[in-house]
């Protein structure tokens, strides 16, 4: 353990999260999109935080190009720095949530391990796994950023879906396949789950 390691006490708040959160008549949580580049990751979770501030609620969208022009700049793409980009993703979440946000964060996150590290950092019923189930083959076909084309030509190494794996979740508390299905359907089937949860009102 470092000096400043065991130097560190925590400062406990004296307005607590659930506090934050009636004050916006809401209840905190997280909604992480995983799935592969091209799946409609942040085109649903765009969508969907549009929806909720049409409503009135109080969120934050966390997007994996956005965070790497900033708090992960210093970071590539090895498995090393994909498990790190994804610890600090999700404290950051964290720290949205105690604000008494629903935060959506939209990441390929290929790795199960991770998924399940930031679960851990959340109460019981506060993470909420979105898998986008958006066929390999749809992804490419899409293509909107031309990666795949890179990563098929050998510009891009350890590429997730191509030489690099994706772990699908096993039990997500929600799938969705853009291949098969409009935004709009996709957003009413997320307003219905978090409404099921008891997460907001609608």
């Amino acid at each position: 353990m470092s000096v400043l390691a065991e130097n560190i006490v925590w400062h406990e708040h004296k307005i607590t999260r659930a506090e934050r959160a009636a004050n916006k008549n809401q209840k905190p949580c997280l909604l992480w999109f995983t799935g592969l580049s091209g799946s409609g990751k942040s085109t649903i979770a765009n969508a969907l935080d549009v929806a909720l501030h049409q409503r009135g609620y109080h969120t934050f969208l966390l997007d994996g190009d956005n965070v790497r022009h900033g708090l992960c700049k210093d970071l590539g793409f090895s498995d090393e720095d994909r498990v790190e980009n994804i610890r600090r993703i999700g404290e950051v979440s964290k720290l949205f949530t105690d604000a008494g946000l629903i935060v959506l964060s939209a990441f390929i996150s290929p790795f199960t391990s991770d998924r399940r590290m930031v679960r851990n950092l959340f109460p019981a019923g506060e993470f909420i796994e979105v898998f986008m189930d958006t066929p390999l083959e749809t992804c490419e076909a899409r293509d909107p950023k031309g990666l795949y084309e890179k990563a098929r030509q050998g510009e891009i190494k350890h590429f997730t879906g191509i030489d690099s794996p994706y772990e699908a979740p096993e039990h997500p508390e929600v799938r969705l396949d853009t291949s098969s299905m409009t935004v709009d359907e996709c957003v009413a089937a997320l307003i219905a789950f978090m409404a099921s949860r008891g997460l907001i009102a609608d």
